[in-house]
């Protein structure tokens, strides 16, 4: 039914005609803003299912880059004590170190966007309403990847900075 009126005004008129016109009717009448949300509510919780397992997948993905960085860093520990003897400041160290992952860096992220970009033009012929280009969820999952590999580069390196000098020289 369309009407000029304001709808939820409307519902319980709706009902009544149709009810006068055939007693034997139980008719639903609902407004067609709910029975949207109602059949969207459904697939939010499908979607939301559907994060939980690449949320698991991005947590171990974050661990690993971290353990990995962290046995670099430690295999690095002699030269780290050499440079801190030799009277190099902490942020040249770490310079240095962050140098040392800047291309794998990169790599991944191109390989990761594209990647994602050509996922996105298949789930777009498959699904409706999906975009190809999400600006915001790829920044995001860059911005969350840049901040794990700073996290996973600097609390080895700030641990191999305290260590004295000449403890990281004797270091095997």
């Amino acid at each position: 039914v369309r009407t000029s009126a304001p709808p939820e005004g409307v519902v319980r008129l709706v009902a009544s005609t149709a009810k006068t016109i055939d007693p034997g009717l139980f008719p639903e009448v609902q407004l067609m803003k709910d029975s949207f949300r109602a059949k969207l509510h459904g697939a939010e919780y499908v979607a939301l299912a559907a994060s939980f397992p690449g949320l698991i997948a991005l947590l171990l993905a974050c661990f690993g880059i971290l353990g990995l960085v962290s046995f670099a860093v430690s295999q690095r520990t002699k030269e780290i004590g050499i440079r801190m003897a030799l009277g190099a400041k902490p942020s040249h160290v770490l310079v240095a170190v962050m140098r040392q992952f800047a291309f794998p860096i990169a790599g991944g992220l191109l390989v990761g966007v594209g990647g994602a970009a050509a996922l996105s033009q298949i789930l777009r012929r498959l699904l409706y309403g999906v975009s190809n280009l999400d600006p915001i969820s790829y920044l995001a999952a860059m911005g969350i990847f840049a901040v794990t590999i700073a996290l996973a580069v600097l609390l080895p390196v700030r641990r191999a900075l305290r260590i004295d000098p000449m403890r990281t020289l004797r270091y095997e």
